[in-house]
């Protein structure tokens, strides 16, 4: 029997999560409308109304069903019950570049992360090369532009 792997993920990304799958759910009327109408013009074969409208219903039931799977597995970690020395999910990180610039990123789930606004996922190169690791200590990390080098400066739990 399979085990469900659970989903680390802050509260704010468990809410998005559940506003995604309210507004999904919300447009599923809407769309069955759109078939009905469609389906009312006549000739399904060359109806490309009927079926963009059943193309787009296709895609809000995968979307329904991938949502409620990582809400059934989510779990929420708040980073403010956490502390310690290491990094772990939850933890924001400052790191200073190989230039002693500081870069600081807090580690987070899959469907939380956004590099642009220093939020990466745990699975993310540099995330899983971050967890564990403590302040002081030196992380290497292979991207697609070659291998960077980061120190870990800061580890904060806000």
């Amino acid at each position: 029997m399979a085990t469900v792997e659970k989903m680390p993920m802050l509260q704010e990304g468990y809410d998005k999560l559940t506003q995604d799958l309210r507004r999904l759910k919300e447009e599923r009327p809407q769309i069955v409308d759109a078939i009905e109408e469609a389906r009312a013009h006549g000739d399904l074969s060359e109806n490309a109304e009927y079926h963009a409208a059943k193309e787009r219903q296709g895609q809000i039931e995968a979307s329904i069903a991938d949502i409620e799977d990582k809400l059934s597995r989510a779990q929420i970690i708040d980073p403010k019950d956490l502390s310690g020395d290491k990094v772990v999910f939850g933890a924001t990180v400052t790191l200073l570049d190989e230039d002693d610039k500081p870069v600081k990123y807090q580690i987070v789930g899959q469907t939380e992360a956004d590099a642009k606004t220093g939020r990466i996922s745990y699975n993310s190169p540099l995330g899983r090369a971050l967890i564990g690791r403590k302040v002081e200590e030196e992380v290497e990390v292979t991207v697609p532009s070659g291998d960077r080098y980061y120190l870990v400066n800061k580890i904060e739990f806000i």
